[in-house]
């Protein structure tokens, strides 16, 4: 499926009108609520994780500027080396300038969000250096030339069918018939790769300031071969992933996989301290006598997000993709209606602070506020409350067009509170409005209106027309019964 409209409506009828995609979204939602719930009842002090988790998050965020420094003298006593990049083209264009001089012209890469913000594969591509995913769902994502529909399962809206045709088309293999076999042909592949690559590229779950420690966590095993079959690691890491102290982790790794995957546990946690010391490697010949470890603290907007004391919150985000599962929106339009990398109720906070109000503005309306995303955060992060912050900010920075029409809203407000506070003109008006709505009524509904503001409404849904008598009137019938 392309989603190729800058509009957001447009984007959402489409794949509303995809019943493969419904489909997919059905299962794989479903499925990951289900094992969540289950993952979550077994844990009795789910709640006090919940609020000591963010706990930790906002004290890291108050005093970011110390644990980087704390984190930055670690990992440089450490051995490993420390750049700061403002901009996403700062970070592509470190990792190329350190391509071209090891040599390096391919890389693996493991999943990372950080990574698909900023296009880093385009810049490689563009420079000549050849990047390959290396994470399953990545490399589907890849092998389509698509952007991921979910934090943590990027290709959720693919059938296994239709990956099969995907492999069969791309790498002219046989059709595979089973999960199974997608995944021999993948492994197949992607062996080579890893002991061909020069340099692997990650991003990190949890940067440890106290130890200097990089934290992924994954179930494929694929992070671990792109961190220690390459000479080059390379560490992809927004700024506020960074968490004071390694006992910190306890309490993360055990919200993590149980809001993610409804797993206890992930199956492969690595610990990553600088760079790989040559006694790890086995004896041979062909073995590089030196290993080098790059950390990249990305900025890319971040900071910008830390300045504002309404938003800063969302900074709290552990990237688990819980809310995506939950939120009834995602659920029908998936990741990509989005437009960008993060979707769901989180993506409608994060991306438009880190693209603009101007580019991803809609996204914050694109929500019912149910509050289930809040309830699903491990860190309980208040998005219904953020969203309508945004919402107020896209209002106040929209254009002349949608200035008129705020124009409307606001006097067709003033006309009501005028008409409120005064009875018997509120009851004279509210008899009229139910007698014209129901000469433009199609059976009980109206279908469309070319008043503002409820034509807005009537675009997408139909208006119920008012029934039997007003409240008013049952009121003073029924007053007296009690």
């Amino acid at each position: 499926m392309s989603l190729v409209s800058p509009d957001l409506t447009e984007r959402s009828h489409t794949a509303l009108a995809d019943a493969t995609l419904q489909t997919a979204l059905k299962r794989a939602t479903d499925t990951f609520i289900e094992r969540r719930r289950e993952a979550v009842a077994g844990v009795p002090d789910w709640e006090a994780l919940r609020a000591r988790a963010r706990q930790i998050k906002e004290h890291t965020i108050n005093h970011l500027d110390y644990y980087l420094e704390q984190l930055v003298e670690q990992v440089t006593a450490l051995g490993g080396h420390v750049h700061w990049a403002r901009t996403g083209e700062d970070v592509s264009r470190y990792i190329i300038e350190l391509a071209r001089a090891r040599g390096v012209t391919s890389v693996v890469k493991s999943k990372s969000m950080a990574t698909e913000e900023i296009e880093l594969n385009h810049a490689l591509e563009a420079a000549g250096i050849r990047p390959v995913e290396t994470d399953l769902g990545e490399y589907i994502i890849q092998l389509a030339h698509e952007k991921p529909s979910h934090i943590i399962v990027p290709a959720i809206h693919k059938t296994r069918e239709q990956i099969a045709d995907l492999f069969a088309e791309k790498l002219k293999v046989g059709r595979a018939r089973e999960v199974e076999e997608i995944t021999a042909i993948a492994r197949a592949r992607l062996r080579h790769e890893f002991l061909s690559a020069g340099m692997g590229i990650t991003g990190a779950n949890f940067a440890v300031a106290e130890t200097g420690t990089i934290v992924l966590v994954e179930n494929e095993g694929n992070i671990r071969l792109s961190t220690q079959v390459p000479p080059i690691h390379v560490a992809v890491v927004g700024i506020e992933k960074v968490i004071p102290r390694f006992a910190d982790l306890s309490v993360f790794l055990r919200l993590l996989p149980r809001s993610g995957t409804g797993q206890k546990q992930t199956a492969y946690v690595s610990f990553l301290n600088g760079p790989r010391q040559q006694t790890e490697i086995a004896h041979d010949s062909n073995s590089p006598n030196e290993f080098e470890f790059h950390l990249v603290l990305m900025d890319n907007g971040r900071t910008r997000i830390l300045a504002d004391e309404q938003l800063r919150e969302s900074l709290y985000c552990i990237r688990c993709g819980a809310c995506l599962n939950v939120c009834p929106v995602y659920q029908k339009i998936g990741g990509q209606a989005y437009g960008w990398i993060y979707p769901g109720p989180i993506g409608a906070v994060i991306s438009p602070q880190l693209q603009g109000l101007k580019q991803a503005g809609e996204l914050p309306f694109a929500s019912s506020l149910c509050g289930a995303c809040r309830d699903a955060c491990p860190v309980a992060i208040n998005l219904p409350d953020m969203l309508l912050a945004l919402r107020a900010k896209a209002k106040e920075t929209e254009g002349a067009h949608a200035g008129r029409r705020k124009l409307g809203e606001s006097m067709a407000m003033r006309v009501y509170a005028a008409t409120a506070q005064r009875p018997k003109l509120f009851v004279a008006v509210g008899a009229m409005v139910r007698r014209i709505s129901r000469l433009l009524a199609k059976g009980g509904k109206i279908t469309s209106a070319h008043v503002s503001p409820l034509d807005e409404w009537t675009r997408y849904r139909d208006l119920p027309v008012p029934t039997g008598r007003s409240f008013r009137a049952w009121w003073q019938e029924h007053k007296g019964d009690e």
